[in-house]
């Protein structure tokens, strides 16, 4: 374990709670691996006191941090500068802090697609329907967008899903129950709900139309498959599971505090994982 100087880089994510969050682990053994003077830390804000905790950090010599629920959509108010991945997104979930500037990027995008390379899928193939019409749906759907990506979005309340729509072009939504025969007519399907999550019932989505080139990715990442993965595997479909897209969106976030690039390889995964197996 690397030993702390008056020169260590500090970063942390941000929640209420915290407690449950993997990026303490993930980062710590991105620090381990590159010997980086450096740490990262659990952060348990209220929401009633972000914007004090976000400016204190910052004035405290912090040099960025990450954001999680409930804190994400106050993070893009609060910035004093958002890129192009926070815009389309509307929300941020990554923090820098340059000359007591906050600028805030998405990243769930980007890391949801380098989950897809990493797994030998190609989202050009598209168009993806993308179940769900929240942040998450949002940031995926924002960056397929950005590819040229024709949606199709399908959420329990239409509602959000129609507003999610009006947001984004080339973007059109079915009803709930249709969501069955549209599988027929996608070449990706997304999950960003949070059906099939460990603690929430299944996601039914009845695969049996899905074409043999169909490729299916999760956004649930605990239980690290979940009945939906299990389900396209035994279709004979490609998949992406959600632990890889946690894994690839914290790439950009250690990249600007601590000056490495980190890699997302299969003892990274192991080691994550093992940590998701403990009741």
């Amino acid at each position: 374990m690397a030993i702390l100087t008056g020169k260590a880089r500090l970063a942390g994510v941000i929640g209420w709670p915290v407690s449950h969050s993997r990026s303490p682990r993930l980062h710590g053994y991105w620090l381990d691996r590159y010997g980086i003077d450096g740490a990262y830390l659990p952060l348990p804000v209220r929401p009633e006191d972000f914007a004090t905790a976000v400016r204190g950090l910052a004035a405290a010599g912090f040099a960025g941090a990450n954001v999680t629920i409930p804190h994400k959509e106050a993070a893009f108010a609060l910035c004093d500068t958002i890129d192009e991945s926070a815009s389309g997104a509307g929300a941020v979930n990554t923090l820098r802090f340059e000359d007591g500037r906050v600028i805030g990027s998405n990243t769930d995008g980007t890391g949801f697609l380098a989950n897809l390379r990493q797994h030998a899928i190609d989202p050009s193939e598209g168009p993806a329907l993308i179940l769900g019409a929240g942040g998450s749906a949002r940031a995926v759907a924002s960056a397929l967008r950005q590819r040229d990506i024709n949606i199709c979005l399908c959420n329990r309340s239409r509602d959000r899903a129609e507003t999610l729509a009006a947001m984004l072009p080339s973007c059109t939504v079915i009803d709930w129950e249709a969501r069955h025969l549209a599988v027929a007519d996608h070449a990706l399907i997304v999950n960003t709900t949070s059906l099939g999550m460990t603690g929430n019932p299944p996601l039914d989505l009845d695969l049996s139309r899905a074409g043999t080139d169909t490729a299916v990715a999760d956004i649930v990442y605990v239980p690290l498959e979940t009945p939906l993965i299990t389900a396209a595997r035994a279709h004979g479909l490609k998949t992406a599971p959600g632990l890889g897209m946690l894994l690839h969106q914290a790439v950009p976030g250690f990249a600007a505090w601590f000056g490495v690039t980190p890699e997302v390889d299969e003892a990274l995964y192991r080691y994550v994982a093992a940590d998701l197996l403990i009741p």
